[in-house]
């Protein structure tokens, strides 16, 4: 979910220094490293480390933790420590959301250097967080030169620090002293710190960093704008732009944004981590729904390049080819995942893929070079929009092989609850709500969105096993209410009022006529009117595109001791897969990591944490002994917990774990 001025902690919040004098154990070469987010350039989550197996996972014990010391004074404030480090020549990289960026070595956990970039803590991010850093050796470099291999750190206030790997000291080449503020040069400027960050790690290829933004939703028609830049790795020099919305009336994009102010719209950025081709010279950005989210009155068309999964040229930052996953949004459902690069063998032949999964609860698996599906897809008729102003969509893009990853309805005869009157009490929401299926458009009398607006499948995104070709893909299966107000309602300040005590969000759109109050659907218990289970893991075959299995990930416990396993998590966070059939994941409410067989879709073990890992994991094998690591960081956020640990597991070994 991208971030929302209030905060988007409303919508979960009632859900219950030197390198070190010794020569350390260094990581694997190759195969034993953790380079980038995904592990490799197009982002497939994959290892090939075979130590840690179906057979043994059940013995994994805590090898080390680290603590960052991040951890807000506010309680009010929500900071989410969501970082996948990387390993990378014997070291471990992070960033926290409050700027510090952190080398540790990977067999104990010590900190071997800290930059603190000093974030003000006091300032008000909706996504108070970061996911991860990026790195790029410098071929010009000599050997033991200063900034040959360079930590790229995005930090949440929008700046771009390059660091060298070795001390933890700004680049000073890089841009203006080793930073650059991506606040400068934007087609519509941020009218307040906060309406504009980072949350992920730019991509590195072929010597340039290609970097999203992430942009505050329902505020206003003209919102910060999305521009995805590249920036020369050595030099921070900026090297192209290209804009979501085309401004060129040559782009065949220009004519599908109509309105007055159509072309003056806002957000449709990258705020997902991007991936990158660099043999093909392509980078794939994942973009997001325009500005604002629910009404799209100022900007009717069906505003091509949003929502979509474009392949840009990455020398150039020219479009190749889009494929559209949301004509003109209206439900917030941006492209939250990123993409994932993998192989699909099709009548007999290997073909180069991008596999996209989305807060609709579909995956699209599409042709590298092309942007053709695969997987055959075929547009259907959704619901119109009854609010004035509005042109919604006549038809949506469906996978016709590939079954929804998470439902597309619910009615009210589905209400659910732990007791009677927390059924009745949904039966009656669900019945006076808009409900015309998957992509029934926000009314003015309320409607039932099924994903909701934290999906379906979300930022978590997607893992591949290229050797079983296995994709797999957490997902969410609850629905949410959105209603648009008059904004010259008296009624609707009454409501406000009253609203806030049942979790409501508000927010006036400004440039439109409405104000948008949202809510998760749920009963007077505080658990989902939906019926369990509430978060899934999900296997889809690339070989034939269709759904292998599906099992409950998580519990509920923490907010139900009677909560049984059947019920599944919300949950927020990515998986990973391994050579020797392993998925690693956290995620969920009940502060654990997971291990699930990939073939079957069982439960192989499970490793408590301090607070929930809202993260993605990774794990990397040390030269020294060969032994293999898991790590994810356990940083909660709202109903998810509060940390700020980084927790590493191993099979154990007498020697180090402590």
């Amino acid at each position: 979910m991208r971030i929302s001025i209030p905060r988007t902690r409303l919508v979960f919040a009632s859900l219950a220094a030197c390198l070190a004098a010794a020569s350390p154990a260094s990581a694997q070469g190759g195969e034993g490293e953790w380079p980038a987010y995904g592990r490799d350039a197009g982002g497939s989550r994959y290892a090939p480390a075979r130590q840690i197996t179906r057979e043994n996972v059940g013995r994994l014990r805590q090898a080390w933790i680290y603590r960052t010391g991040d951890l807000g004074t506010d309680p009010e404030q929500e900071i989410r420590f969501e970082a996948t480090p990387l390993v990378v020549d014997g070291t471990m990289y992070l960033a926290t959301p409050r700027g510090r960026v952190i080398a540790l070595d990977p067999a104990t956990g010590r900190e071997r250097w800290m930059y603190d970039a000093r974030v003000d803590p006091t300032l008000d991010f909706g996504d108070f967080a970061t996911r991860g850093v990026s790195t790029w050796v410098d071929p010009a470099a000599a050997a033991g030169a200063r900034c040959r291999r360079v930590i790229y750190a995005a930090i949440v206030d929008a700046r771009l620090l390059a660091l060298d790997a070795r001390d933890g000291r700004l680049c000073e080449g890089f841009g203006r002293g080793g930073s650059i503020d991506l606040r400068t040069g934007l087609r519509n400027a941020p009218f307040e710190t906060a309406e504009y960050e980072l949350t992920s790690p730019p991509a590195v290829v072929n010597g340039m960093l290609v970097v999203g933004s992430a942009v505050a939703d329902n505020n206003r028609t003209e919102a910060a704008s999305g521009e995805v830049r590249a920036f020369d790795a050595r030099t921070g020099a900026l090297r192209w732009t290209w804009d979501p919305v085309p401004q060129d009336p040559a782009d065949p994009g220009h004519a599908t944004w109509r309105g007055t102010n159509g072309h003056r719209t806002g957000a449709s950025n990258v705020w997902s981590v991007i991936v990158a081709d660099p043999e093909r010279d392509l980078v794939f950005v994942p973009t997001s729904s325009p500005s604002p989210d629910y009404f799209g009155g100022e900007r009717l068309g069906d505003n091509r390049y949003a929502n979509s999964v474009v392949a840009l040229r990455a020398s150039t930052g020219r479009v190749v080819w889009h494929f559209q996953t949301v004509h003109h949004d209206l439900w917030d459902y941006d492209n939250a995942a990123p993409p994932a690069l993998a192989t699909v063998r099709v009548e007999g032949r290997e073909v180069p893929a991008v596999i996209q999964a989305t807060k609709s609860g579909m995956l699209f698996v599409l042709h590298r070079e092309t942007g053709r599906p695969i997987f055959p897809v075929e547009e259907r008729p959704v619901p119109r929009s009854d609010v004035p102003g509005e042109e919604a969509s006549p038809t949506q893009p469906f996978p016709v092989r590939t079954p929804p990853l998470s439902p597309h309805g619910f009615t009210a005869a589905d209400a659910w609850g732990p007791t009677p009157a927390d059924r009745e009490w949904c039966r009656a929401e669900m019945a006076r709500l808009r409900n015309d299926g998957v992509f029934t458009p926000p009314s003015l009398r309320g409607t039932l969105q099924a994903p909701s607006n934290i999906g379906g499948s979300h930022w978590g995104g997607v893992a591949v096993d290229p050797e079983r070709r296995i994709a797999v893909v957490p997902v969410n299966r609850i629905a949410a209410m959105v209603q648009l107000i008059p904004a010259d309602s008296v009624a609707a300040e009454r409501e406000r009022s009253a609203g806030e005590r049942l979790d409501y969000e508000y927010t006036r759109m400004r440039g439109t006529p409405y104000v948008m109050r949202r809510r998760l659907l749920r009963g007077p218990s505080g658990l989902p009117c939906t019926p369990p289970p509430f978060g899934s893991l999900v296997a889809v075959s690339l070989r034939t595109g269709e759904k292998m299995w599906e099992v409950p990930l998580g519990s509920l416990k923490a907010l139900s001791e009677a909560a049984p396993p059947e019920w599944g998590s919300i949950n927020l966070g990515g998986p990973i897969t391994t050579a020797s059939g392993v998925v690693f994941i956290a995620a969920t409410l009940d502060r654990s990591l997971r291990a699930f067989d990939i073939e079957t879709g069982r439960e192989l073990w499970r490793g408590d944490l301090p607070a929930s890992g809202r993260a993605t994991p990774m794990t990397y094998v040390m030269t020294s002994g060969g032994r293999q690591f898991v790590v994810v960081a356990a940083g909660g956020g709202g109903p998810f917990g509060t940390a700020d640990a980084l927790v590493a597991f191993a099979l154990p070994d007498e020697g180090t774990t402590r």
